[in-house]
């Protein structure tokens, strides 16, 4: 086996033929790490990151690829080191990352992958792997073999539904009757209404006027609900999206939808089909029809629309949001791998990262609760507003919630 180390754009470009048909004989075969995504990350997102590519090679095929790069150190968070982690990482949203290796490869590669990183002697932090049947982990025991310690997290998780076997109809009955309900009522509802359109992009002239008005709308609701979201939340992140969806429609896999109410936009939904997947990436719709559940409406429609074109699979992504669960009833776990070089920087390098994880899971409550009174004091605000303009409706039912009755 002969390695080769990718360290800059050139070379990451040079990969592009050989990536994704590699990616398609692997088990690790997903979006996410398909060249298009990783690259288009890569442009955008990457920061300082140094670009650490792994490529395997046997008598000059390939047979396996480790996207990886080297996070500078940073004290803004809390690890004054360099580490090892996927391209893809960070607030991109990727799930799944992980290991490409041919399928019947696995113990040679993994074990040519493991000599070639252990050299480096960095720690290596490997986030969104499943939490089972990961390649990766097939590199953690060749890894412990040679001294290195572990340790794996769960971190989220990814409600999917199986829609194999299923029409409509008949994914339709697998609801719970309150959602089936609401769904059937709603769709209905919406067509007695509004003249109804739900639009696919298909054209490169369609795709970023669509891409923008889902980004506006997404921006629109999470700003009515006091910020949160960082789907879009930088230039980066656009420019990434805006290059990336580019590549995704010339090789079919943009599921980019419009719902329209009169001609109007109400609401879009960005996805992506791959494989036998359909993967819900993220929504947006504007709350002046929020009476109408148009985001209700608008999942239906591309589940729908999922079950028509023969995806088995329709992957939500990470995220434990309720609503998420009244559509799919499995879940698929995703896992942080940290591996940890032998000896006394292992150790020092693991009691450091222990205490950055304690500070972050601080942090991120803090916030939660921050973001929380932000919204309650908005939404406080505005219950002032409404009940000054129409005191004798308020006056009704003091003591309720907004919509509710006493």
């Amino acid at each position: 086996m002969e390695i080769q180390w990718i360290e800059n754009t050139d070379g990451f470009d040079g990969l592009r033929d050989e990536w994704d048909r590699l990616l398609a004989d692997s088990a690790s075969d997903c979006v996410f790490l398909t060249w298009e995504w990783l690259r288009s990350w890569w442009s955008h997102l990457a920061e300082r990151r140094q670009l650490r590519i792994v490529a395997v090679r046997r008598e000059g095929e390939l047979v396996a690829l480790a996207p990886l790069s080297v996070r500078p150190s940073s004290v803004r968070r809390l690890f004054p080191f360099r580490a090892v982690e996927f391209l893809g990482s960070g607030t991109a949203g990727s799930d799944y990352l992980d290991l490409i290796v041919r399928k019947g490869d696995e113990a040679e590669a993994l074990d040519a992958l493991s000599r070639a990183l252990g050299q480096r002697n960095l720690m290596m932090e490997l986030g969104q792997l499943r939490c089972s049947g990961s390649v990766a982990a097939g590199l953690e025991s060749h890894l412990v073999q040679r001294g290195w310690k572990s340790a794996q997290t769960k971190v989220n998780t990814c409600p999917i539904i199986d829609l194999r076997g299923h029409s409509w109809i008949t994914y339709l009955a697998t609801l719970g009757s309150q959602h089936r309900h609401d769904v059937q009522r709603k769709m209905k509802n919406l067509s007695k209404h509004f003249e109804v359109e739900f639009e696919r992009v298909e054209i490169e002239e369609q795709r970023d006027p669509a891409l923008q008005l889902l980004i506006a709308l997404h921006n629109k609701r999470w700003i009515e609900r006091g910020g949160g979201s960082d789907a879009f939340h930088t230039a980066g992140h656009v420019a990434f999206h805006r290059e990336f969806t580019a590549r995704a429609l010339r090789r079919g896999w943009l599921r980019l939808y419009v719902l329209r109410l009169d001609g109007k936009p109400a609401s879009a939904l960005y996805g992506l089909r791959y494989g036998r997947t359909f993967y819900f990436y993220q929504s947006g719709f504007d709350p002046q029809y929020a009476r109408h559940s148009v985001g209700l409406v608008t999942m239906g429609l591309a589940i729908q629309s999922a079950l028509e074109e023969g995806a088995e699979e329709y992957d939500l992504l990470h995220g434990d949001e309720a609503y998420k669960f009244h559509w799919a009833k499995e879940s698929r776990d995703l896992a942080r791998l940290e591996l940890y070089p032998p000896g006394a920087r292992g150790l020092y390098l693991r009691a450091m990262t222990g205490g950055r994880h304690l500070a972050g899971e601080w942090s991120r409550r803090m916030f939660s609760k921050r973001t929380s009174y932000n919204s309650e004091t908005q939404k406080g605000r505005l219950r002032a507003e409404s009940s000054a303009a129409r005191p004798a409706e308020n006056e009704i039912c003091v003591g309720a919630a907004a919509g509710e009755k006493l």
